[in-house]
């Protein structure tokens, strides 16, 4: 790719919420690409991981992504564990104080959450650092230098801490310490290029960025990823919602979820979780808009991709077969889970025991909807017992052999 294709292609998917910054940013990585061609040496890119859980959605791996096509383009990443950020959460786009980790959590969860990351990024091509490693041994004459680059006003425009200052709801200090930890970070690693989601535009853009100037250091560039929808596509993914496509699943799962998203949300899936080069993301929307692509080989075509990116090409394929067996053909999976019932056992608390639904009330509510069957056979009563074996059936995707 020549410099400009480079900037296309590093800036799809991004989002700043303000044109003139967006611009302001694709003209500072274009220079500092030309810069870096011109010295011959690779730009310097990270992204700061909190690892305050370990179970990963594909919606955490969007700025993994975007880490990944530099690496592709032969720049250097860093892989950033917030070992010491995570102590204190980030607040950007939280509405209440988020609990505090002790630094093992932080720790333990780190392993996991950098071993999922090696699925889309060269394991040999990054860096992984921790930012305890600096942010341990500034001292409090170090945090009042730093803090004197901000006013409290520029945090409390945010909008998350506007809500809960306006609903007098608490806001503590230490969690204004966020941003300008972050900022330090960048110092720290002397990076060229930060990415990070919409939610970091403030501790990338105004904090870090002026954190690094105060340092007399060249300001490092945001590129800055919008947010993946849910499977409902239209909130942030989230486990907490039920809306995520989660990392450690398996493929057919992760494809069959892909198919479940509105139509609506199909190109920002292209953009922010795919291999697509900008050319394939535009065809992709220009296809779907003209009519000429139908809205369901589109999404056959997204779901192969994307489960293809995070498994592999044959085992895409074979997620697709089945899917197309189970629900465009109306077959019954000839592989499932088994479950050996217990005499008198209801429908109900089998779905519970073989975790199959979260919750009573969550069994209770399928078996209201008419989408609990056994062998075929719409089961009415939930607290009745079982009538035999068979293949129970939860809505579309959800399969159990009972014995």
């Amino acid at each position: 790719m020549d410099i400009n294709e480079q900037v296309e292609y590093l800036m799809q998917g991004t989002e700043y919420g303000d044109e003139s910054l967006r611009k302001t940013m694709e003209t500072e990585l274009r220079q500092r690409l030309m810069e870096a061609e011109k010295e011959g040496r690779k730009l310097r890119v990270y992204c700061g991981f909190d690892p305050r859980t370990s179970d990963l959605h594909i919606g955490h791996t969007v700025t993994m992504r975007k880490l990944r096509q530099f690496q592709d383009l032969g720049h250097e990443v860093v892989f950033l564990i917030g070992t010491y950020t995570s102590l204190i959460g980030d607040p950007s786009d939280k509405d209440k104080l988020r609990p505090l980790l002790t630094q093992q959590q932080t720790l333990d969860n780190a392993a996991s959450y950098a071993e999922q990351a090696f699925r889309i990024l060269d394991r040999e091509k990054t860096t992984v650092r921790y930012n305890h490693e600096w942010l341990g041994d500034l001292k409090f004459a170090d945090l009042i230098k730093l803090g004197s680059n901000f006013t409290i006003q520029q945090f409390l425009t945010r909008e998350a801490f506007r809500k809960r200052w306006d609903s007098e709801d608490p806001v503590y200090l230490h969690e204004f310490f966020y941003a300008i930890m972050q900022g330090y970070d960048a110092y720290a690693l002397r990076t060229d290029v930060q990415v990070g989601g919409t939610d970091q535009l403030f501790n990338i853009v105004t904090a870090g960025r002026k954190i690094m100037a105060s340092m007399e250091m060249k300001p490092n560039i945001g590129v800055i990823m919008a947010i993946l929808p849910g499977t409902d596509g239209v909130v942030k993914m989230s486990k907490s919602l039920g809306n995520h496509i989660p990392l450690n699943s398996n493929a057919t799962d992760m494809y069959g979820k892909v198919m479940s998203i509105p139509d609506e949300a199909m190109t920002q899936y292209a953009k922010l979780v795919t291999r697509w080069l900008p050319a394939q993301v535009n065809a992709f929307g220009s296809d779907l808009k003209a009519g000429t692509l139908h809205p369901r080989d589109a999404k056959m075509r997204l779901a192969h991709e994307v489960t293809a990116t995070y498994y592999t090409d044959t085992q895409a394929d074979q997620a697709q077969d089945a899917f197309v067996k189970l629900f465009q053909q109306g077959s019954i999976p000839t592989e499932m889970e088994e479950y050996s019932r217990i005499d008198g056992q209801s429908g109900l608390d089998i779905l519970v025991a073989a975790g199959l639904v979260a919750t009573r009330s969550d069994g209770r509510r399928m078996f209201d909807q008419k989408a609990v069957k056994l062998d075929g056979n719409i089961l009415e009563k939930a607290d009745a017992p079982l009538p035999h074996a068979g293949v129970l059936q939860v809505g579309k995707r959800r399969f159990l052999r009972v014995k």
